[in-house]
């Protein structure tokens, strides 16, 4: 079990994954805002949604950066790195387009603030996608 999930690169992966969540979300949160403003008419989710989609590459680069000189610290084949770690990603990429929307869908259920709703629902998208991506990344984009 110890090879499988060394101790100091799970704790170092849980800490990088910590921030790469928050800044994720956060860059997406403020992604919600112009698209809110020129697309006043859209559903609460489908803005959540585009605003997501719209901070993917930039919150995929600085993930795989973190992940790289942080937690898997590999050296060299930062291309080739950097396209594995956008195919584990692209796998997910359906996911916030069932997750989000259902999300929504709860949260405005609940009566909560539209802005409150697409946090929230940004937040449960990256649980269910952080559930699966350690594994993703230890036996695909960063295999030694």
């Amino acid at each position: 079990m110890r090879r499988v999930l060394p101790s100091g690169e799970v704790i170092r992966f849980l800490m990088v994954g910590g921030f790469n969540t928050v800044f994720s979300i956060a860059l997406a949160y403020v992604f919600i805002f112009p698209i809110e403003f020129f697309f006043p008419k859209l559903h609460r989710a489908a803005i959540t949604t585009i605003a997501n989609y719209a901070a993917l590459p930039l919150s995929i680069t600085v993930a795989f950066l973190a992940y790289k000189w942080f937690v898997f610290r590999t050296h060299g084949n930062y291309f080739k790195e950097w396209l594995k770690v956008f195919a584990v990603y692209g796998v997910s990429l359906p996911f916030p387009v069932v997750v989000i929307p259902a999300a929504t869908s709860l949260f405005l259920f609940l009566h909560l603030a539209p802005r409150l709703v697409s946090l929230l629902a940004l937040i449960a998208n990256s649980g269910v996608i952080a559930c699966y991506s350690y594994f993703a990344h230890k036996k695909f984009s960063f295999k030694r």
